[in-house]
């Protein structure tokens, strides 16, 4: 079994440090930039960790369950 990746959408001030863990960083600093990130996220990533402005701009993409996305956690404001 092969890991996957973990992936970081929000702005810049909030994400950029999570890569110097190995996360990839998805910069998005309006909801239409965090919107796209999303849907051209990668097939590898299994985690995705997004700032509480991102996961109120990617409501309705994730409200809901699907299985074939990734876990999404929600950064502390």
């Amino acid at each position: 079994m092969t890991m996957g990746t973990v992936a970081a959408i929000g702005a810049r001030s909030r994400v950029s440090g999570l890569a110097l863990a190995g996360v990839d960083v998805l910069v998005a600093e309006h909801p239409d930039a965090v919107r796209k990130a999303w849907r051209t996220l990668p097939g590898t990533v299994s985690l995705v960790i997004v700032t509480p402005e991102a996961a109120e701009a990617l409501e309705t993409e994730t409200a809901e369950p699907d299985p074939s996305r990734p876990l999404t956690v929600v950064m502390p404001p």
